[in-house]
């Protein structure tokens, strides 16, 4: 069971779709299914009421966030109120975070960017800034640090800002990417859906901020979304706590 923050986007829903057919596949389970724990249905209590009708003797929750923090926490509460309800053993993962998969899902939509705009340059004159969403956890800034410094190796400069709550705002990290020079900046949309964030809030601040910093070139990648290795990713967090059991 695959618990997501929720969005009012399709796209989201469609994903998850997609992504839980992968799972269920690649990783041989008997059932795979999704639910929101905000937003719109189907929301936890409806994800957890079918699973519970299933004939199984386990169940694992994947916390499919890209932070750890409240919101992991009170979905993994409120999906844990119905172990006493039934046989079923729950098991819960960690969520998709401070994990090396990530820095090559981030490296992949980079590559991607550079080939689609027919990019040649080495990994090391290239700069990347990554947005992510902001939190008000300590946790979520350092899971993306993890993956900003995992990648500072291969590309010229690597740094982030956020969509809203912390600093610096894609303003300042825009601007701050402009002193650095580059040759060419890719932007990677740190978001696990193509939801309104992506589609909308990103831009009205981005495209300003692009607009005032007369950048040389910039190549905005897709966000993280249906990936090979976020299916690989999912299938080894369930299977951690699946072996330790």
């Amino acid at each position: 069971m695959l618990i997501d923050r929720g969005s009012r986007e399709r796209e989201a829903e469609e994903e998850l779709e997609i992504i839980c057919k992968k799972v269920k596949e690649k990783g041989n389970y008997d059932f795979t299914e999704f639910c929101f724990l905000e937003v719109v249905p189907p929301f936890i209590e409806d994800g957890m009421d079918k699973c519970l009708k299933k004939d199984v003797d386990e169940m694992t929750i994947v916390p499919y966030f890209l932070y750890p923090g409240k919101k992991v926490k009170i979905a993994v509460a409120d999906a844990m109120k119905y172990q006493k309800d039934t046989k079923i053993k729950f098991l819960v993962s960690k969520p998709m975070t401070m994990h090396k998969t990530m820095i090559e899902l981030v490296d992949n939509r980079i590559n991607t960017s550079l080939q689609e705009n027919q990019i040649s340059l080495a990994k090391d004159k290239i700069d990347v800034l990554i947005i992510g969403h902001g939190s008000m956890d300590p946790n979520a800034q350092i899971s993306l640090n993890y993956v900003v410094d995992g990648l500072k190796n291969a590309y010229r400069n690597v740094d982030r800002c956020y969509l809203e709550i912390e600093e610096p705002n894609i303003e300042q990290g825009i601007t701050a990417c402009q002193k650095n020079n580059p040759d060419v900046l890719v932007i990677v949309f740190y978001f696990l859906h193509e939801g309104a964030h992506v589609k909308t809030d990103i831009n009205n601040d981005l495209k300003p901020a692009l607009e005032k910093a007369n950048l040389k070139k910039v190549c905005i990648t897709k966000h993280l979304g249906v990936d090979e290795k976020m299916i690989d990713l999912i299938i080894e967090r369930a299977k951690e706590v699946e072996d330790a059991n």
